[in-house]
C-alpha cells in the first residue's frame, strides 16, 4: 500500500471543535514515530542552519540553505522564511540531511521588496494561509507533472497575496503577505484559544463555513502539537475572510470522513525529493495533496479540497466552486 493510504488507513477521526465557521477534527495515530529531526524554527534560533540568497544578486524562486547541525532539519510546506531581499514561502516538505547544502525552491510572498534587510533568513514562525498554500500547491503538482521541478506558478501567488490584503483592507508597502497576520492578530488568538489538541493526535481536518477544506497530518503526535498553533492560524485567517465569519457554522463530520478516505485512496505519484526520502503527490476526485516519506513512515502530508481554478495550460478541475473562495461544492 502507498505511504499515504497506509498512513491515514490507521488514523481515526475523534473530537471536533468548533469557532463560529471554522470546524477542527482531530486525527489520531496508531503507527508513530519519535522525530529524528531539528525542526526549522529551532534549528534557526539556535544558529544551526543558514538560509541565504542564492549568490549575491538573488534569484527569486531558490534559496540557498546549509545544515549545521548533526541530525536532519524539518522544512515544512508552507512556512515563512523573513528577511533578505524579499519573504518566501516553501513550496515543498523538505528534510535536509545533517551537514548537507541544498537549494530549496520557494515562493516570493513579498512582491515589492527586492532589496536586503538582512543577510540570512530567520523563521516567520508562521504557515501562511491555507488558501495560499493550496494555490501554490495546485501550481507545484502541475510543475512537476511538466517536468518543471517544485516551482509554483509565482504570478498566481502574487494575486493570491494581493487579493487577500484587498479583501481584508490591510496596506501594505511591500505587498507583504505577512502583514494581513499581524492586522488580525488579536482575532486569530480568538480563534486559537478556542482548539485544543489531544493525546496521540497527528493531525486534524479543517473545515470553513460548513465545507472541509483541508488536511495536516505529520506521523509524529509531537510535531504536530509544535505545528498546531501556526496550522489553527492559516486556516483561521480564511476562516475570518469569510462572509460567514461571525456566524456558527458546523461542518458535519461525515464531510470530514468522506475527506480523508478519499485522501487515503488517491492516486498516488513519486518523485525525487529535495532533500532525504520519497516526495508524493496525490490527486482524486476531490483532492489534491503532497507528502514526505522517508524510511518507509510518513514524515509529513498536506491535502486540500480541489478548485475551480483553472491549471496553468487551461485545465478545469472541476466546474462546481463558491464564488467567494473558489472550494468546490460537493
Amino acid at each position: 500500500m502507498e505511504p499515504v493510504g497506509a498512513f491515514l488507513d490507521v488514523c481515526r477521526l475523534a473530537r471536533k471543535q468548533t469557532h463560529r465557521n471554522l470546524t477542527v477534527f482531530a486525527l489520531l495515530g496508531e503507527k508513530v514515530f519519535d522525530p529524528d529531526y531539528l525542526l526549522l524554527e529551532t534549528a534557526l534560533e539556535e544558529g544551526l542552519v543558514e538560509i541565504r540568497e542564492l549568490g549575491p544578486e538573488g534569484s527569486v524562486p531558490e534559496l540557498r540553505l546549509v545544515n549545521r547541525a548533526d541530525r536532519p532539519v524539518l522544512i515544512v510546506e508552507g512556512e515563512e522564511l523573513v528577511g533578505a531581499k524579499q519573504n518566501r514561502v516553501v513550496n515543498v516538505t523538505i528534510l535536509v540531511a545533517a551537514g548537507a547544502e541544498l537549494v530549496i525552491p520557494v515562493s516570493c510572498v513579498e512582491q515589492g521588496r527586492w532589496h536586503y534587510r538582512s543577510e540570512t533568513f530567520s523563521s516567520g514562525a508562521k504557515m501562511m494561509h491555507s488558501s495560499l498554500r493550496r494555490a501554490a500547491r495546485e501550481s507545484v503538482s502541475f510543475s512537476l507533472r511538466e517536468g518543471g521541478g517544485y516551482r509554483s506558478d509565482q504570478g498566481r501567488v502574487w494575486r493570491e497575496v494581493a487579493e487577500k490584503a484587498q479583501r481584508m483592507n490591510v496596506h501594505s508597502p511591500t505587498m507583504a503577505a505577512d502583514e494581513v497576520f499581524t492586522r488580525y492578530e488579536s482575532e486569530l488568538d480568538s480563534y486559537l484559544q478556542a482548539f485544543g489538541c489531544m493525546q496521540h493526535q497527528v493531525g486534524a481536518v479543517f473545515g470553513i463555513d460548513g465545507q472541509v477544506v483541508g488536511l495536516e497530518a505529520f506521523g509524529s503526535p509531537d510535531t504536530f502539537g509544535r505545528f498546531f498553533a501556526k496550522l489553527v492560524k492559516s486556516y483561521a485567517l480564511d476562516a475570518i475572510d469569510s462572509e460567514k465569519k461571525d456566524e456558527a457554522v458546523n461542518t458535519p463530520t461525515t464531510q470530514a470522513r468522506r475527506f480523508v478516505a478519499s485522501a487515503a485512496s488517491a492516486k498516488t505519484g513519486s518523485h525525487h525529493a529535495v532533500g532525504l526520502g520519497e516526495s508524493l503527490t496525490f490527486s482524486s476526485r476531490i483532492v489534491t495533496g503532497a507528502a514526505l516519506a522517508n524510511e518507509g513512515r510518513l514524515v509529513h502530508l498536506s491535502a486540500f479540497r480541489k478548485t475551480g481554478h483553472p491549471e496553468p495550460g487551461g485545465r478545469l478541475g472541476f466546474q462546481r466552486f463558491s464564488r467567494r473562495h473558489q472550494w468546490i461544492v460537493e
